[in-house]
């Protein structure tokens, strides 16, 4: 028996040729400038940043300047504010931009289901890789530097860094305890005993690193085994 070929209606077809005719139609010259201007806008807004990385890296936050931001940037200084309303703003942006995505991946892994030894070797690369080895860490070398001069920018760094960072860890840990992977219910109460050989990495690559190159993977590797009492496989 042949099977019967349907066939589109003529409404069917010429509603399917005219939404083909559309989807070859070029956007209107407004959308494209549209497009155009957003695009730049994003580019100028990084490159700000990257040019207060520098800057602030450089100088600290309170000898940094925005004309020097600027004119790193390649932009006029009042274009700054058009995106930051003073040097604050601009250095919480910088936060919020660099470190941030990467406390969101962190709670992320924190959540994974496995045994608790993967996790924290999983989260170790993650510190090397997205801080150690990224301008990442200079943004954290200045919160040392600065934070005592500037309480609003450490209130402001631990808000949205340190109490996200250290709760993640502390669930980490806590679900490690309930598991037995973990015996020591110590390192639940002080989450900052597993993460401050990260913290002294990151002083010795700003002070020390030139004299005496540290291998930051193979210290937290050395960190786990000391603490857990469990040598990774070799």
């Amino acid at each position: 028996m042949r099977k019967t070929r349907i066939k589109p209606s003529a409404a069917a077809s010429q509603r399917g040729a005219v939404a083909s005719k559309n989807a070859e139609q070029p956007l209107p010259a407004g959308a494209e400038a549209e497009g155009a201007r957003a695009k730049r806008s994003v580019a100028r807004r990084e490159a700000i940043l990257a040019a207060a990385l520098e800057e602030f890296s450089a100088h600290g936050f309170e000898a940094a300047r925005l004309d020097d931001v600027a004119r790193r940037a390649g932009v006029a200084k009042g274009t700054i504010y058009l995106y930051f309303s003073d040097k604050e703003a601009l250095f919480q942006a910088l936060v919020r931009s660099y470190i941030s995505p990467v406390v969101g991946t962190l709670e992320h892994v924190t959540h994974v289901d496995a045994p608790f030894r993967a996790v924290a070797e999983q989260l170790a690369e993650l510190f090397v890789r997205e801080i150690v080895e990224t301008r990442r860490k200079d943004v954290i070398r200045l919160i040392f530097s600065e934070g005592q001069r500037f309480p609003k920018l450490a209130e402001f760094y631990y808000r949205e860094v340190i109490s996200r960072a250290m709760s993640a860890v502390r669930g980490l840990l806590r679900r490690a305890l309930e598991r037995g992977e973990i015996t020591n219910e110590a390192l639940v109460r002080f989450p900052q005993l597993i993460v401050a050989p990260g913290l002294v990495a990151i002083l010795w690559k700003s002070l020390f690193d030139r004299l005496d190159p540290l291998d930051v993977r193979a210290m937290l590797h050395a960190h786990f085994d000391n603490v857990f009492g469990v040598r990774r496989p070799a």
